[in-house]
């Protein structure tokens, strides 16, 4: 049975109750409040649904992670990155990068980035809990992705390209940035070639649960607007 969650109960089923099929369907309704938000990252969920959907909440088991030690770049893109065509920075267009992240894509008509969902993290965003990558070239933004840094953890929602590897060079620069202050984890929730490419793979949902447990409450070195 799928659990319908009340406006005023922040309290999400335990994971385990997540349906087999759809892979991770844990709850459905609710809000977009940063308190609801909030406490579905720390459980182990998070929000995605289609416009004229319910709000669904997901734990897929297996859970595809990044561990940024494991971080694979390939010769060519490293390359790239080494010759300076593109300029990273941290949190200077959180709201460009979002809805850069809800543009049009061209193997879908939709966006699960609805307004209501971008004005819910640019919400958190403004508590320092959210945070952009952006990927400049010229001075134009053409790349960049979003996520909530959360103790030692790093939960990433979406990303976008307006240019070759642009969203690759922002992936990468944040990976190593987390690595040196100290970040464990980075959710990356689906598997796709694409962040395989770069080192991530699935682990059991029982260990994800266990980073959250471990890790949700340590203190990191992160400083994102230096």
């Amino acid at each position: 049975m799928l659990t319908w969650l009340k406006r005023d109960d922040l309290c999400f089923p335990p994971l385990e109750a997540a349906l087999r099929e759809p892979n991770g369907l844990l709850a459905a309704g609710g809000d977009l409040s940063h308190e609801r938000l909030l406490a579905a990252y720390r459980h182990g969920c998070f929000p995605w649904y289609q416009d004229g959907q319910p709000l669904l909440w997901w734990s897929p088991d297996p859970r595809t992670v990044l561990f940024p030690n494991e971080l694979h770049v390939s010769r060519s893109l490293r390359k790239r990155i080494r010759q300076g065509e593109f300029q990273v920075t941290f949190d200077q267009a959180f709201t460009d990068v979002i809805q850069g992240c809800a543009g049009p894509r061209s193997y879908s008509d939709g966006t699960w980035i609805t307004t209501p969902m971008q004005q819910a993290y640019v919400q958190l965003h403004e508590m320092g809990v959210a945070h952009s990558v952006e990927v400049w070239q010229e001075q134009h933004l053409v790349g960049g992705l979003y996520g909530l840094a959360i103790g030692k953890l790093f939960f990433g929602e979406s990303m976008f390209s307006r240019a070759t590897d642009a969203s690759k060079v922002g992936f990468v620069t944040l990976v190593e940035q987390l690595r040196d202050w100290g970040f464990v984890l980075i959710d990356c929730q689906m598997p796709t070639r694409h962040l395989e490419s770069f080192g991530a793979r699935s682990i059991a949902r029982e260990q994800f649960a266990a980073a959250l447990a471990e890790h949700l409450d340590q203190p990191s070195a992160a400083d994102w607007r230096a």
